[in-house]
């Protein structure tokens, strides 16, 4: 769902700073109000309605953030539209995870309860569609081409989008090098000029995985009870850059080695290619003086940002990505890592992350 200037580069979203609206929602549920909240769950269901449970894909710089919000376009407020023109009559969206304005959605979850009732017979309750009826039909309506819906199950009447759910997985995506960043990655990404030390964030990463207080990873306006959470997987891998076209160097390799169709693709699935590739040529490598052809850029190099957890605070994620890149940068040793994480206060860590390279991965729930 910041400390970076919107005005320092193009590449950032310009919607960073949250609205002092959104400022009071958390990125992701909390576990330590979960039971109290449980209580004020409606467990009974009006007979006729059927629960679903619809996964959602959305470019977040689209949207005001993804809760409801007065004279403002956002996620719930667009997908409660495009149900209302399917069925007729407004429903109530509950979201798994919210988010800021800026922050993608590679998948987030909600459910809703829809009723299915007679166009011929007002008043009368058919019986409820099925879910690939249910998705081919929102879809239909949303056509904006910044939100698809991806998935819809049918689940029972207490299943809750946000209770249910078991670990939520974030990506934060990083393109380094000093080349101005492509119209295709604008606010897609956080572009950092300078080199990254790969290995050393990958060793402060270490530091931060566990149960800790992440106090310092906690910005102000977070709702949360409780500081501590446990973080099962924070880690840094370089990846290719998308998209990815291959170039005049490549394809002559691949016809001279005898190699397949598929053999670039087998290559990425088994993790062989460690670097992100341009023309054949690693993006600020030793070859970066190479004269690639008139009107051919360099590529990016990228890394990706792990971070999995049951919940997270309040812009945890962007806070701890804006600490990973201090270190890759220098500024900012392991040992200060440590140090910054034990102080236990939001002044001791660096400036938060931008939102435009933050993405919801993954909802995960039992038995789904």
């Amino acid at each position: 769902m910041t400390e970076v200037n919107p005005k320092a580069s193009p590449e950032e979203s310009p919607n960073e700073r949250p609205s002092k609206i959104s400022k009071t929602l958390q990125e992701e549920g909390d576990s330590s109000e979960e039971e109290e909240e449980k209580e004020a769950v409606d467990k009974s269901m009006k007979p006729g309605l059927q629960r679903y449970l619809v996964a959602v894909e959305y470019i977040g710089t689209r949207f005001c953030g993804s809760q409801q919000q007065l004279n403002q376009r956002t996620v719930v407020g667009v997908l409660q539209e495009a149900f209302h023109k399917f069925i007729g009559q407004p429903v109530t969206i509950c979201l798994s995870s919210r988010t800021d304005a800026g922050v993608h959605a590679l998948s987030n979850v909600c459910h809703v309860d829809v009723e299915r009732i007679s166009k011929r017979k007002p008043g009368e309750v058919l019986p409820p569609h099925e879910p690939a009826v249910v998705r081919k039909a929102v879809n239909h309506f949303l056509q904006e081409g910044d939100i698809m819906v991806t998935d819809v199950r049918s689940v029972p009447a207490h299943f809750h989008a946000r209770f249910k759910a078991q670990e939520r997985t974030y990506f934060y995506r990083l393109l380094i090098g000093p080349e101005l960043l492509s119209t295709f990655e604008k606010d897609r990404a956080w572009h950092v000029s300078e080199e990254l030390d790969l290995v050393s964030m990958q060793e402060a990463c270490k530091v931060l995985v566990g149960h800790h207080d992440f106090s310092s990873f906690r910005a102000s306006g977070c709702q949360a009870k409780s500081p501590f959470r446990t973080l099962e997987e924070l880690s840094v891998l370089e990846v290719f850059s998308t998209p990815h076209f291959p170039s005049i160097t490549e394809r002559e390799q691949n016809s001279s080695n005898g190699e397949g169709p598929h053999s670039f693709h087998n290559k990425c699935k088994t993790g062989l290619p460690t670097v992100s590739i341009s023309n054949g040529i690693m993006a600020g490598g030793s070859n970066s003086g190479t004269d690639l052809g008139f009107g051919i850029r360099r590529r990016h190099r990228c890394y990706v940002i792990t971070a999995r957890s049951r919940s997270f605070l309040y812009h945890q994620v962007r806070l701890l990505v804006g600490v990973l890149k201090s270190v890759g940068t220098g500024d900012l040793t392991v040992s200060d890592v440590e140090r910054i994480l034990n102080a236990r206060s939001i002044t001791a860590a660096s400036p938060m992350a931008p939102a435009c390279g933050l993405y919801l991965g993954h909802v995960k729930y039992e038995l789904l």
